[in-house]
């Protein structure tokens, strides 16, 4: 169970938000034999409850539930859908306050970007909402005489949602959303560290009144409940946010039930800044990019490249500007909150001390912070060498990492030169710089002269190890759909 008190002084208003059991086939599900799993606030390690414990048995009857509740969800319809969504997203709305709190307390970022976060996951509810109504038959000129051709886009049932902590509101949201409007079910598995926020929006969707079955959060060990998930046939797609890693061993989980996949997997950003830029636009955004969610975020950037023409005033401004954030609890509202866990600050304090010990200098923050045993200072690294591990491997923290280049095909081969291809960030004013440079980055998102690219209404995702498919926009509703070619003939 979870401390009341600890929500109520933290001001959260609604307690019938904060939930401890998981919510399957419209009912408050506790663990079998009463397992459970602590949640703890990453600021003081204070536990805010406990949270059901679901068994692997418990994750088949989800999807019993789920695939029961398919036939009537996907017939009903597209308008009373989408009103459903819609009452969802004005519930989301009307409890942010409450909703931002709950993340503040159970992830640690700052209230501002938890309140950030809460408009950002109700923005994919409201898009989606009006997508379920859009046709979804395609008429198409008939190659055969006499005959009728169509195109018919329909749900492809049982969906699967595995979701990270760092989002944990917004990341369900972009999945559910799409795939409910699609007209799928869908059992969703929020990460151990952050359910609250997960359990919440459950709670809200039960009130919008969307129907039994049809939206399932199940809490515990994401193996017990996930794998059941990759062996049922019955489950027809999986969407993941996480690590490559994990994302592989998803991938081959799913192989024999040959699943639609829809994977936003690791990124590993680099900011590219040439000389002919605006500087202050370029540290701005820079430090937008390095350290939003403490850095704890996907789309964060790794590695800074700068031209030497510019790169010792760049460094110098960059760690200005970094030296003047704030680091502190997220009640408080700082630009810097903790860390998720012990291993997030172990990962920054390996990288920075590889870094140095192959060349690079520290410009300032390089360790842990008086405030707690999870607060990182956010930390600048000069004239790293491209061997240094944080080259190569997401930090996923508030360590920067900065070296110069010479020439642009230098530089667009050394950002080229990962695994992964998520986002790339660039500053130019050059405009042919800017299209040679954009096309030739392998990345699936590139942004110019700035830093937020996301947003309901765009297709988000990677490429090479960073993912399949995409989430947002329409094509992230059509991941939960399959084609049915209709050929017909009225004689």
């Amino acid at each position: 169970m979870s401390d009341s008190a600890i929500w109520t002084r933290n001001g959260v208003n609604d307690a019938r938000l904060v939930r401890n059991f998981s919510y399957v086939n419209g009912k408050w599900t506790a663990g079998d034999d009463g397992a459970t799993v602590a949640v703890t606030n990453p600021a003081d390690g204070v536990t805010l409850g406990d949270v059901a414990s679901l068994s692997a048995d418990q994750a088949r009857l989800a999807v019993d539930g789920a695939h029961a509740a398919f036939s009537g969800w996907s017939m009903t319809l597209p308008q009373d859908r989408s009103a459903m969504l819609r009452r969802w997203f004005d519930l989301m709305i009307e409890n942010k306050n409450d909703l931002a709190r709950i993340m503040v307390l159970e992830q640690g970022k700052p209230l501002s970007e938890a309140l950030g976060e809460i408009d950002y996951a109700a923005s994919f509810v409201e898009y989606y909402a009006e997508e379920a109504k859009r046709p979804n038959i395609e008429g198409v000129t008939s190659h055969l005489p006499d005959a009728e051709v169509e195109l018919w886009l329909e749900p492809v049932g049982v969906a699967a949602l595995i979701t990270p902590w760092n989002f944990p509101a917004a990341m369900l949201t972009r999945k559910a959303a799409a795939a409910m409007a699609a007209g799928c079910t869908v059992v969703a598995h929020p990460s151990s560290e952050t359910p609250y926020s997960a359990l919440a929006l459950a709670e809200l969707a039960e009130r919008a009144g969307i129907p039994a079955g049809v939206f399932n959060v199940l809490t515990g060990r994401a193996s017990t409940i996930v794998e059941p998930w990759t062996e049922d046939a019955r489950v027809r797609a999986l969407s993941f946010t996480g690590s490559t890693d994990i994302g592989r061993l998803l991938y081959r989980q799913s192989a024999d039930t040959v699943k639609r996949l829809v994977m936003e997997l690791g990124g590993h950003a680099p900011v590219i800044v040439f000389k002919n830029t605006d500087m202050d636009t370029a540290i701005d955004e820079t430090i937008k990019a390095k350290f939003a969610t403490s850095g704890q975020d996907c789309l964060g950037a790794n590695r800074i490249y700068v031209e030497r023409a510019v790169y010792d005033t760049f460094c110098r401004r960059f760690t200005e500007a970094t030296q003047k954030l704030s680091l502190g609890i997220g009640m408080d509202d700082p630009d810097i909150g903790p860390l998720m866990n012990e291993k997030a600050v172990q990962k920054q304090e390996e990288h920075v001390a590889d870094a140095l010990a192959k060349g690079a200098k520290l410009a300032c923050g390089g360790k842990r912070d008086d405030l707690g045993p999870l607060f990182y200072q956010p930390t600048v690294l000069t004239d790293v060498p491209d061997e240094a591990a944080i080259m190569s491997d997401e930090t996923f923290g508030p360590v920067a990492a900065i070296t110069p280049f010479d020439t642009e095909d230098e530089v667009v081969a050394r950002a080229n030169a990962t695994e992964f291809g998520l986002v790339a960030y660039l500053h130019s004013h050059d405009p042919r710089r800017i299209y040679r440079v954009t096309r030739a980055l392998q990345f699936g998102m590139v942004a110019v002269n700035r830093t937020k690219v996301t947003g309901a209404p765009i297709p988000f995702g990677g490429v090479k190890q960073s993912g399949l498919g995409r989430e947002g926009a329409r094509r992230g509703m059509e991941e939960f759909m399959e084609v049915k070619y209709v050929c017909r003939d009225w004689a």
